[in-house]
């Protein structure tokens, strides 16, 4: 395993050499479904999440109004916070769309329905934040579900570490992003 240190956060070696391009009409959305807990959340996340609006819900299927109705919409797992999931299979805040599983919080937030998007854990996926040496590690997560855009990352030639940029931004700011660039373009990782 080897690590690069940008700021004051490590990253994985594979977060800048694999290619990914999520293609939603070959998997259909599957890391919405897949697994046995919903996205994982920061504390603010889980608040916004605590008051709903209508217009959010309205787009719901309404299984998942009634188990949110019941349940609530963030669940506890070992002292951490997720979205809750229906099953244990797909997140309450999934939808289907001409037979794509997305996600309602993101299509409300495009619609400015919502003033907050997705889970950066969503936007960020494939890619998870870890702790190591007490400091963020970034490490790529490939799972079979991902297959196809891995595919079409190759033939896109689209780097993964370029295709979640704006979830990194999000998450670590503008100057992080410099000295990201900075050491892409001034030591090319193999």
């Amino acid at each position: 395993m080897s690590l690069v240190s940008i700021g004051d956060v490590l990253v994985d070696k594979e977060v800048f050499q694999a290619f990914f391009s999520c293609d939603l009409h070959e998997c259909k959305g599957t890391c919405c479904v897949e697994g046995e807990l919903g996205a994982p959340l920061t504390e603010g996340e889980a608040l916004q999440l605590q008051h709903l609006p209508v217009e959010l819900l309205r787009m719901l299927p309404e299984k998942s109004v009634k188990h949110i109705r019941r349940h609530g919409c963030v669940e506890i797992y070992q002292g951490k916070q997720y979205t809750r999931t229906i099953d244990n299979r797909e997140c309450v805040f999934t939808c289907v769309r001409d037979g794509i599983t997305v996600c309602a919080i993101e299509i409300a937030f495009r619609e400015a329905l919502l003033g907050f998007d997705k889970p950066l854990s969503c936007r960020l996926f494939p890619i998870r934040v870890r702790k190591k040496f007490g400091l963020d590690y970034l490490v790529y997560e490939q799972h079979s579900m991902c297959r196809s855009a891995r595919k079409a990352g190759g033939e896109r030639q689209v780097k993964l570490i370029d295709y979640v940029s704006q979830a990194l931004r999000s998450l670590y700011g503008p100057d992080w992003i410099m000295s990201l660039n900075a050491f892409i373009n001034l030591s090319p990782v193999k």
